[in-house]
């Protein structure tokens, strides 16, 4: 059975075949993919071959690979330190066989001026290129050469001899392909020095030479060129002296074969080596990919699938082995799911007693009506009247009251928190309430505890909402010539709360009912108050604003020594802003 490239790689890091999956594995994968292929219109065996975050991980940990790998490709000091040492060797050559010569190749006819046996420096030229496996020029102190190694025969029946690379066996050899793509990089490779081009003509002189023109004048002289093949050419010039008499130049050449094959042993090397580490690199960006692509793969079809289904079947997969920003994210995306949904619940349940909440003063309203079309008796139209009219009022408040719960939820989401100073707020408040007279005469005490560094994070606006419609709460149920106290302090513990009570000496609230008032449309109102005053949404309101500070709002009774009911308290903790 051949398996693909895709197989292969999920075989080596750990996924499992379609034939070793569970049913409920191949519906989920099945599911990702028929996700995969509405959402973006491509195959699914496309997608899964290899993503983009892929691609992305690969380019960047091979190219931060690749970097050092051409900088030690290049390696131009060790290059020229190779040179140096072999144009050393040539020039030590090349003063041996200087003396040799000029003690060897003079003719003894001549007493007046000292000259060279071109017959005998042809000999000893060929017989040195032999031994030392270089080339040797010898050029006379006019200039003209009088002997190379690379020539055989005298003056006009010279033949050339240039040695021929060895003969290549036919068929598919991988060294000479090889040999090729890696000659075709290191001339791709920049050299230091920018090395002259090699160039020999038909007749040779010295002046063609720089190193040779030196080597006349009594001096040590090297060259290196770039042959026509992107190979070097080191030469090395030495005068051949005899009692400081200048005989003539001899010029050593060699290409630089020695030092290619050192640097091609060194970047093989090199190569191997950076072979294994890019093999190791791409595997482990393989796995690092797939440990991040696959979950962020079935986190997204998840997500896409709850988006279509629109049903609670589907859930965001946990991965509660993992505890990294993939299970950070996971859990988040869970979390952020099941937030969703009890929005929509509670969308729901607040359709459900606005509907409630509303058709009962429309029943009202309609069988008012209806019975007010039958009476004939002014008195009671009169009264009927008053009753259509006190529905009427009640629909007001009713939808005034939820159209700004409903406004709630957006305008917190929209308007930025800011930072808001309690301590100032109850002052004007204190201020506000003293020069208010309320028909009770129940008296308002405000206070700060402690520190009157109070600030918080939140909208000013609805925080100064819920305070006053606590306090307003709290005047109703006080008895008359009773009074409420609104007192603010840090928290005495550890200072990172602010504490803002409201309390009031009225009957309290049934232990049983201490949460329940806080439900949307919950009225438990003093005896004797007129029914549909109140929409019973306050508490609801100012619990979803003290929840939206990051901030908690409860209830509780007040109790006596003697452990009675003595009045009610409502707490609210927010965050303290501290510098």
């Amino acid at each position: 059975m051949s398996l693909s490239w895709g197989d292969g790689l999920r075989a080596v890091f750990g996924r499992r075949s379609p034939e070793g999956m569970t049913d409920s594995a191949k519906k989920a994968e099945a599911a990702d993919r028929s996700v995969m292929d509405r959402s973006t219109g491509e195959s699914p065996r496309r997608r899964s071959r290899i993503s983009g975050l892929t691609l992305r991980i690969l380019a960047i940990n091979l190219f931060a690979v690749a970097i050092p790998l051409f900088g030690l490709l290049y390696m131009d000091r060790y290059q020229d330190s190779l040179i140096e040492a072999e144009l050393e060797a040539l020039t030590r050559q090349g003063s041996i066989f200087a003396k040799g010569v000029a003690a060897l190749a003079v003719e003894p006819e001549f007493s007046e001026a000292t000259q060279l046996s071109k017959e005998l420096v042809r000999r000893m030229v060929r017989h040195a290129s032999d031994q030392f496996g270089t080339r040797l020029r010898l050029f006379a102190p006019d200039g003209h050469l009088m002997a190379d190694s690379n020539s055989f025969g005298r003056s006009g029946g010279v033949v050339q001899i240039r040695p021929l690379a060895p003969p290549r066996e036919a068929g598919f050899d991988p060294g000479h392909w090889a040999d090729t793509a890696y000659d075709l990089l290191v001339n791709w490779l920049p050299r230091r020095g920018d090395f002259p081009r090699y160039k020999e003509t038909a007749a040779q002189r010295a002046q063609d030479y720089p190193e040779a023109v030196d080597a006349l004048r009594g001096l040590r002289a090297q060259a290196v060129r770039t042959a026509p093949d992107g190979g070097l050419i080191l030469t090395s010039a030495v005068p051949v002296r005899r009692y400081k008499q200048v005989l003539g130049a001899l010029m050593l050449s060699v290409d630089g074969h020695e030092v290619d094959k050192a640097m091609r042993d060194v970047r093989f090397g090199i190569l191997s080596v950076f072979a294994f580490v890019f093999a190791i690199t791409i595997l482990l960006s393989l796995y690092l990919a797939g440990t991040i692509t696959r979950p962020v793969q079935k986190l997204a079809a998840a997500a896409e699938r709850i988006r279509q289904d629109r049903t609670r079947e589907t859930e965001i997969p946990a991965f509660e082995g993992r505890d990294d920003e993939i299970g950070d994210l996971a859990r988040a995306m869970r979390e952020m799911t099941e937030a969703l949904w009890q929005r929509m619940d509670a969308i729901d349940r607040f359709a459900a007693d606005v509907a409630h909440e509303i058709k009962n003063p429309l029943t009202s309203v309609r069988s008012a009506v209806e019975t007010a079309a039958r009476v004939q008796d002014p008195e009671k139209q009169k009264k009927l009247m008053g009753i259509i009219l006190d529905d009427v009022q009640r629909l007001d408040r009713l939808i005034s009251d939820i159209s700004e719960a409903s406004r709630l939820d957006a305008e917190l989401s929209r308007s930025g928190a800011e930072t808001v100073d309690l301590a100032a707020i109850l002052a004007i408040l204190s201020e506000v309430y003293d020069a208010a007279d309320n028909s009770q005469g129940v008296r308002v005490e405000t206070a700060v505890n402690g520190s009157t560094d109070l600030r918080v994070r939140g909208s000013e606006s609805r925080l100064v909402q819920v305070i006053r419609n606590l306090v307003a709460n709290a005047i109703t149920f006080s008895p008359e010539g009773g009074s409420v106290r609104l007192t603010a302090g840090a928290d005495p513990v550890d200072g990172r709360e602010v504490i803002i009570t409201v309390e009031d000496d009225g009957p309290g609230i049934p232990e049983n009912k201490l949460e329940a008032i806080f439900d949307r449309f919950y009225s438990e109102r003093p005896t004797g108050e007129k029914f549909g005053t109140h929409s019973g949404l306050g508490l609801s309101i100012s619990r979803q604003i003290v929840d939206a500070s990051s901030g908690r709002l409860w209830a509780e009774n007040r109790t006596g020594v003697d452990g009675s009911v003595i009045g009610a308290r409502f707490v609210i903790r927010l965050p303290r802003v501290v510098n």
